[in-house]
């Protein structure tokens, strides 16, 4: 389990496997269409998501940002026009979009 509990972050084995998986997903979907979806994502650690989703988001024109987050749904202005940003419950709002869909939970 990777904790924070100061400044620092523990990065043991199983995270650096994880982070070199991560970065092998991101190199094969490279220039396709993409969602970045971050959900319940605040400003603890932003850095290892929020951040990176934006620049990604910036960078690659086919990229869409989708942020669902209690009290913290925003991003830059620059991917306003490929974003779309959520304030609320993050279990409420997908429960609502599921059942909008007609799907069980």
């Amino acid at each position: 389990m990777n904790l924070r509990s100061d400044d620092s972050f523990a990065e043991d084995e199983g995270w650096h496997r994880a982070s070199a998986a991560y970065s092998d997903f991101l190199k094969l979907h490279e220039g396709l269409h993409v969602l970045f979806l971050e959900i319940g994502v605040g400003m603890n650690t932003p850095l290892i998501i929020k951040y990176p989703f934006w620049q990604m988001t910036l960078d690659d024109p086919r990229a869409f940002y989708a942020c669902l987050s209690y009290s913290e749904a925003y991003c830059p202005v620059q991917i306003q026009d490929r974003s779309v940003c959520i304030d609320g419950d993050s279990g409420e709002v997908i429960t609502q979009l599921l059942e909008r869909n007609g799907s069980d939970i």
